[in-house]
């Protein structure tokens, strides 16, 4: 089992993960206020941008392949290197569904 340390962005909280454990069982374990709701991969509450690093998700259905590249569903994901990831961050495709008046289109794209 190897070790990866995972640090959240703006927050400076982090945690250590093996590779045989989620994100979000570290984060809860640990006590870091982790979103989430499902717990199986779909409903995207979990996602986080990732910032630097890899992880393996096979069972995250809520993303397509190209979104699983740069998003992690915390319920899902495994570490295969030291990360950092940015909490609260969702994909595109899902992120108009979030925004209600188109206000925040400029600073979505700024991120």
């Amino acid at each position: 089992m190897t070790e990866y340390t995972i640090e959240f962005v703006g927050t400076g909280e982090s945690i250590t993960c093996t590779d045989k454990e989620t994100v979000l069982s570290r984060c809860l374990e640990e006590g870091i206020a982790q979103e989430y709701s499902c717990r199986v991969g779909m409903c995207l509450a979990c996602s986080a941008e990732i910032v630097e690093g890899e992880v393996t998700q096979p069972a995250a259905r809520g993303l397509t392949e190209e979104e699983a590249e740069n998003y992690a569903l915390t319920c899902m994901a495994r570490p295969q290197s030291d990360l950092k990831l940015d909490r609260g961050k969702y994909p595109p495709s899902i992120e108009s569904d979030l925004e209600t008046d188109g206000s925040n289109d400029a600073a979505a794209a700024d991120d």
